[in-house]
């Protein structure tokens, strides 16, 4: 069997694992030792990342073409990749976290949507918080103010409604009594009126 129709099935399982990936970082793995690797890989798996050591021309040929192409430069020496198809900050922050207890691990480059990032730049990367972080921090800060913007609109409706109440029953005596004022005006009219013909009989 040809050395290409052996490396074919490798580079399809690569290009499958990249298919619709928000993110894949290339790491150093030298140095770590079976029980770190077991637990970096187990930490890696909890939080949905695929991780996989390949050979760096195979990686090469998958990338081929994609936006993980970029990551050429830095596929050398022994490399592993962590994908996430779903959280693109999940591999550099897991990795980072994890480098703190293991120092022989290093992030090279990674790929986060699409950019291109260095390992410097994958630390910044790995600062982001999760997205369940972030979701949770909004929700927080979202909740007191809805529950005190809730309660002060609670009370302005009630407060308005017994301020629209007062008003009405003040002015329904009001009402009455113009009629009762201006009732004496329209009785002397006539008193007015019947003058002149008193003066004339007097003529």
């Amino acid at each position: 069997m040809a050395k290409v129709e052996l490396k074919q099935p490798i580079i399809d399982e690569i290009s499958e694992n990249i298919k619709d990936a928000q993110s894949v970082v290339v790491v150093d793995y030298r140095g770590l030792t079976v029980a770190q690797d077991t637990e970096l890989r187990k930490q890696l798996r909890e939080a949905g990342i695929i991780y996989k050591v390949y050979k760096n021309t195979m990686m090469n040929f998958a990338f081929k073409d994609t936006d993980f192409e970029q990551l050429k430069d830095v596929l050398e020496g022994p490399s592993a990749i962590a994908i996430s198809k779903e959280d693109a900050t999940a591999p550099a922050r897991v990795i980072a976290k994890f480098a703190k207890t293991a120092d022989k691990l290093e992030i090279k480059a990674g790929v986060v949507e699409g950019t291109l990032y260095d390992a410097d730049g994958m630390k910044a990367i790995a600062a982001v918080p999760s997205r369940e972080e972030l979701l949770s921090k909004l929700l927080g800060s979202l909740q007191s103010p809805i529950t005190n913007l809730a309660r002060v609109l609670n009370q302005i409706a009630e407060k308005g409604g017994a301020g629209e109440a007062a008003p009405a029953a003040e002015e329904a005596p009001a009402a009455e009594a113009a009629p009762a004022e201006e009732a004496p005006a329209t009785e002397e009219a006539p008193a007015e009126a019947e003058a002149p013909a008193e003066e004339k009989a007097e003529e």
